[in-house]
């Protein structure tokens, strides 16, 4: 299968400090200057990506993220950003007409949680629901992105996830990763049994079409395909990041094929929708 859905990290500066996160990119130095991420942008369309996520880090800090918005959607791509939104209102002023799909990350109502997860100091929940208000304004396509920890597994989300109206709700595991969180994830870290506590406690939303994108760790894992900074693949099947070539010097099949990707689990998880 090709790789229909792509997340692109464009690089690890981020201005929160999440101690889950599995994206810090320890061992990465430096990102594509703009003119090899656009090579790997016509790369990619022409192995058959159909849509480009932009993450990072924070990829709305990003210098030149409105430029590469823009051209991917001269190329054709479906555009989405992943984002716990520090930039994301200059980006609409400029760059609406080339942006599909926001993801907001927001793991709990609670500012209190919030801010000892290290996403923001103490107003991200509010911010949020002002930025999903705006997106909403713009008809821009919003999804919310949870993860679950041992800080809000027993938290019901419903009146927020109401108030925000996502397409879509992703839920995930907490993830932990060998040298990207370890030394700050362990503290967080929750069952299976617990996460499923988590989703079977908003079953109400199933009929008021919230249903959450549920993601355990096993089904994350290799699920996505994903580009690290400097422009190669990487999975985390080993429970560390696994890097492949560079895609630019060796291409998209032979870089792909490297670190490999779960179709199975890509489909199990609903990486196909209709993102159009």
């Amino acid at each position: 299968m090709r790789p229909i859905s792509v997340n692109f990290h464009l690089w690890k500066p981020c201005n929160y400090h999440c101690r889950f996160c599995f994206a810090t990119f320890r061992d990465v130095q430096g990102y594509l200057t703009f003119s090899d991420a656009t090579r790997l942008l016509l790369l990619l369309r022409e192995a058959g990506t159909e849509k480009i996520n932009f993450a990072g880090g924070e990829p709305t800090l990003h210098p030149y993220l409105g430029e590469l918005l823009s051209e991917s959607r001269r190329l054709g791509f479906v555009t989405s950003i992943v984002s716990n939104g520090a930039r994301i209102a200059e980006l609409l002023e400029k760059h609406t007409g080339n942006i599909d799909w926001v993801a907001l990350s927001v793991d709990s109502a609670s500012e209190v949680i919030q801010k000892k997860l290290g996403r923001g100091n103490g107003d991200h929940v509010q911010r949020s629901i002002a930025l999903f208000d705006e997106l909403h304004r713009y008809t821009i396509h919003v999804k919310l992105n949870t993860v679950v920890t041992r800080l809000n597994f027993q938290e019901d989300m419903s009146e927020f996830v109401r108030r925000v109206r996502p397409e879509r709700w992703k839920v995930f595991q907490v993830l932990p990763v060998d040298g990207q969180n370890d030394g700050s994830v362990e503290e967080l870290l929750i069952s299976t049994q617990q996460f499923q506590e988590f989703v079977e406690r908003h079953q109400a939303l199933l009929g008021e079409n919230f249903r959450p994108v549920v993601e355990t760790n096993d089904l994350m894992r290799d699920s996505y395909v994903m580009i690290n900074p400097q422009g190669q693949f990487y999975n985390t099947t080993t429970g560390r990041h696994l890097y492949s070539s560079s895609i630019l010097e060796v291409g998209v099949d032979a870089a792909l094929a490297q670190v490999g990707w779960n179709v199975d689990n890509f489909l199990a998880r609903g990486g196909i929708y209709a993102w159009e």
